[in-house]
């Protein structure tokens, strides 16, 4: 029994060193070593088997169990960005905003646009839109709009400047300044590089080769995605940071918490989801495993006071984020 604790013990070392190199994202951008953004996206998995062992250390009276649990502490942040829990807020409601990746209506343009509308948000954000046959005709509140070509926005509230964000290759990225009870807020939706996958790119097979040939062929499609998504949201932090107005961004980040892109947009503004949210962050369903990549972020003097992942049905492969906002003084 001696032999399996002294492996268990190396393995648990292993996950915790692997779980804070997670953090390391927030300081090493991928052009200098991507691979610690490839790790982010084993974060759910590690998390789980460091609490795992936790309990085997628990259950088996071991005093390792206390230095394990003690540094799992300092992951409290990193897994409140896949699930939290948030007291509920009695602010009063001044406007919704929803942001949603609706897959180019592949599933039915008639139910997305009655899904959407059944939401009453005042700012609606999507990506994958395109020109896919969603315009303000369908959406009888939104009178003004802009559109590009993978993004879309609309609002119930006068749009008095609005722009595109240029970023590099297929990133997608608009802004709008939107008068809201005499208050005027900078909207940015925002579609990073996508990485173009599809089932049968990730899903495993019975062949070890085959998925060895696989991991290898994602591995390099990853890596240049993430150098890209780099200069992305170095832009975005830029045009964030010169804004003279309360910036709200929402979108498709194609990035899980922990990683560079997140870390990076956290540094300027506020995951809403911190702020406000319950249950599971994840938004992406398609791949059937814990990914969140959809967001939405404000500036501090911007009060989120509910945040909601609707799972209630599947007419993407992402689902809907609803967050309820409140206009401090």
């Amino acid at each position: 029994m001696g032999i399996f604790r002294s492996i268990f013990t190396v393995a648990h070392v292993v996950i915790v060193l692997l779980l804070g190199a997670t953090m390391l994202n927030a300081y090493i951008p991928p052009k200098v070593f991507p691979f610690l953004n490839l790790l982010s996206l084993a974060f759910p998995f590690l998390m789980i088997a460091n609490l795992l062992l936790c309990f085997f250390w628990i259950f088996s009276w071991r005093k390792r169990a206390f230095v394990f649990l003690l540094i799992s502490t300092l992951f409290l942040t990193p897994v409140r960005r896949w699930i939290n829990y948030s007291e509920q807020k009695n602010d009063n409601l001044d406007f919704k905003v929803l942001t949603f990746n609706n897959k180019y209506n592949d599933y039915g343009l008639e139910e997305v646009k009655n899904y959407i509308k059944s939401f009453n948000a005042d700012v609606i954000f999507l990506q994958e839109s395109g020109y896919s046959g969603l315009g303000n005709s369908d959406f009888e509140e939104m009178k003004y709009s802009l559109h590009n070509r993978r993004i879309s926005f609309f609002s119930k509230y006068q749009i008095v400047e609005q722009d595109t964000i240029p970023l590099i290759d297929k990133g997608k990225s608009v802004y709008a300044d939107v008068i809201i009870k005499g208050k005027r807020i900078r909207f940015i939706n925002v579609y990073l590089e996508p990485f173009q996958l599809h089932k049968s790119m990730v899903k495993p097979t019975e062949d070890l080769e085959e998925n060895g040939t696989k991991a290898k062929s994602l591995v390099r499609r990853f890596m240049p995605v993430f150098k890209k998504h780099e200069e992305q949201v170095q832009i975005l932090k830029n045009f964030i940071e010169k804004s003279p107005y309360p910036v709200i961004l929402a979108g498709d980040f194609n990035s899980v918490p922990n990683s560079y892109e997140y870390y990076t947009i956290s540094g300027v503004l506020k995951d809403c989801f911190l702020e406000s949210g319950k249950g599971f962050g994840t938004s992406f369903h398609d791949y059937k495993i814990p990914i969140r990549i959809d967001y939405v972020f404000s500036s501090e003097n911007l009060k989120s006071t509910y945040y909601q992942v609707d799972r209630s049905r599947k007419l993407s492969d992402h689902y809907p984020v609803l967050v309820k906002f409140s206009l401090k003084d």
